[in-house]
């Protein structure tokens, strides 16, 4: 993304209600699927920190490290946060093999050209049975001034995002769309009116409307709380396992 995009983000990410909705989910999951104790989890494509900032201050006691391409994002990052910043490439992580207990992941996916080689490296640096926890935004035909704005290389669907998953050797735990109330107004602002000058949509709106678009998001979190997948919606959601490998004894036959 530009740098300018990068600066809005750490301007708004606290307050707005779809990143505050957005690492909401992400974190439930997260504590959800992950064993208790000292677990290490990586946030893989950081972003200006607000994930791993709110990920922090909750206190579940994971060792906690971002990961990020942009240098001007890493710094925004570590003035936010006192988490270990890592300034470097999804496509090749700076990691060994077996690291972390769990990935988590917002919206970065589809920054990204070579997904299957992403989804490869994560796999490579998840322990077996490491968790990935990631959204991402939905379906080509939303494609948008927004997109163009911020960068975009792909919007996925579910059934794909699955299939991505499950060939780099990963099972679906949990698979969902998210933003679902809202679709209709997104669909209303991108397609049919969208505004004189096209920008990014990462800005925060009136207070009451705000508090209206929160008030969609925690129903929507409530009834995906049940593990019940919802079937449309602005952005995709999943929850995967990485296959543990096999026991000695059975790789003796």
């Amino acid at each position: 993304m530009q740098i300018d995009e990068y600066r809005k983000l750490a301007e708004v990410e606290d307050r707005m209600w779809y990143f505050r909705a957005l690492h909401q989910r992400l974190e439930y999951w997260l504590k959800r699927k992950l064993p208790a104790g000292r677990v290490k989890v990586l946030d893989a494509g950081c972003g200006t920190g607000g994930l791993i900032r709110r990920l922090e201050l909750a206190g579940h006691g994971w060792e906690l490290t971002g990961l990020e391409l942009s240098p001007v994002a890493c710094e925004l990052a570590r003035q936010r946060t006192t988490v270990k910043i890592r300034e470097g490439s999804l496509v090749t992580m700076p990691f060994w093999d077996d690291s972390y207990d769990a990935i988590v992941t917002g919206d970065v996916l589809y920054h990204i050209e070579d997904v299957p080689r992403v989804l490869g490296e994560f796999a490579r640096c998840l322990k077996p049975g490491g968790i990935v926890v990631l959204n991402e935004p939905a379906y080509r035909w939303l494609w948008s001034y927004h997109d163009t704005a911020v960068e975009s290389k792909h919007r996925f669907t579910r059934p794909e995002l699955r299939q991505r998953l499950q060939a780099a050797g990963f099972e679906i735990e949990f698979a969902s769309y998210a933003n679902f109330f809202v679709l209709p107004l997104v669909v209303a602002r991108r397609k049919l009116f969208p505004p004189k000058q096209p920008a990014s949509d990462v800005q925060l709106s009136a207070a009451p409307v705000e508090a209206f678009l929160s008030f969609l998001a925690e129903v929507e979190f409530t009834w995906m709380k049940c593990g019940l997948p919802l079937p449309a919606g602005s952005s995709v959601f999943v929850v995967a396992r990485k296959k543990a490998a096999p026991d000695a004894a059975t790789r003796a036959g």
